[in-house]
């Protein structure tokens, strides 16, 4: 008998380490806090576990295992599975996905963001130019248009921007440079610090980050319609992770992607966008509206140009930058 249990113990703890091996957890690197931005990837981690009763899940870790901006360098050597990052902190790495910070597209929802994004994301020369760094591009963290929170004297013509110092990345900084402004880049969580500082008077920022980082509750003003346009911040995965995965975890992956966005994207509505304007009044943060003249002199000084070097630029470096550029205007102008 207890030679037979003995057995039996033998057997079962063998069946445990055996299910233990089986299970799948990805390790997933975020920054800041947990906020409207990254309710994607708190969603998927859920989902993902549900679908597989728990033996695949999602270790989401906020700054413990990266910086934000090496967060594509960490994926390429498969020091994590999963990441998010935005393009602006590295054009150079991921040309492709930076066609969507050009500034003034016309891109007025989440839920185009979302569409345009995912359609880019898919574009050959996209998955082409990210695989380079072993990246499979999952998913957008979709963004509102961007406006400036700021200290100091407001800005209440293009004229004011002349000279003022502006945390603005991608096709925001190149628009905030063509307004004479001064765009410097640094990472979200630097900026409260610029702006405490002096190194920077304003942030450019959509309004969860202006909350999250601190700028709101600093700021003396913002600019409620500049609207110039918003980053891009996708999640991405390890090539090879992914492909490791059973076609059961992998099907959960993939699956779990639009509820995911639908509840990132009601979530940001509901929360986020709710909370916003009751918070400026309260604060009695000074609303800076442009007249129509001064935008459409704004977008005359930022919008073309920066496409047509964005095009040419790319196309030097072998892009398909035309085809991408049409594939957004494209959508943009049959969503209207």
């Amino acid at each position: 008998m207890n030679k037979y249990l003995s057995r039996a113990a033998a057997v079962a703890l063998c069946t445990g380490f055996a299910t233990q091996a089986l299970a799948t957890e990805w390790n997933v690197s975020l920054w800041g806090k947990r906020r409207a931005f990254t309710e994607n990837v708190e969603k998927l981690a859920e989902l993902v576990s549900e679908k597989t009763n728990g033996e695949f899940t999602l270790n989401i870790s906020y700054g413990g295992l990266s910086k934000n901006t090496e967060n594509l360098d960490g994926i390429s050597i498969g020091a994590f599975e999963m990441a998010q990052f935005c393009a602006g902190y590295h054009p150079d790495k991921n040309p492709s996905i930076t066609v969507l910070e050009l500034p003034f597209l016309g891109i007025d929802s989440l839920e185009l963001e979302r569409d345009v994004s995912m359609a880019v994301y898919s574009h050959p020369d996209t998955v082409k130019d990210l695989a380079r760094w072993n990246a499979k591009l999952l998913m957008p963290s979709p963004l509102p248009q961007y406006n400036l929170a700021g200290v100091g004297d407001a800005p209440h013509s293009i004229a004011d921007f002349k000279g003022l110092t502006v945390r603005a990345t991608g096709g925001i900084g190149a628009a905030m440079e063509a307004a004479g402004a001064v765009p410097t880049s640094m990472s979200a969580t630097e900026v409260r610090q610029g702006m405490d500082s002096g190194v920077i008077r304003a942030a450019s920022f959509a309004p969860h980050a202006h909350m999250s980082f601190g700028t709101a509750e600093i700021a003396t003003w913002w600019t409620t319609n500049l609207n110039p346009g918003a980053v891009n911040c996708p999640v991405v995965v390890n090539i090879d992770a992914y492909e490791a995965l059973s076609d059961a975890e992998r099907e959960a992956l993939d699956s779990s992607v639009p509820e995911a966005l639908d509840h990132y994207i009601t979530y940001y509505n509901e929360e986020t966008m709710a909370k916003w304007g009751p918070m400026v009044e309260e604060k009695g943060i000074e609303k800076v509206t442009f007249s129509d003249d001064d935008l459409a002199a704004f977008k005359a000084a930022a919008a073309a140009p920066a496409a047509d070097e964005w095009i040419a630029q790319n196309a030097k470096r072998g892009l398909a930058a035309q085809e991408l550029y049409d594939l957004v205007t494209g959508m943009v102008a049959a969503s209207k």
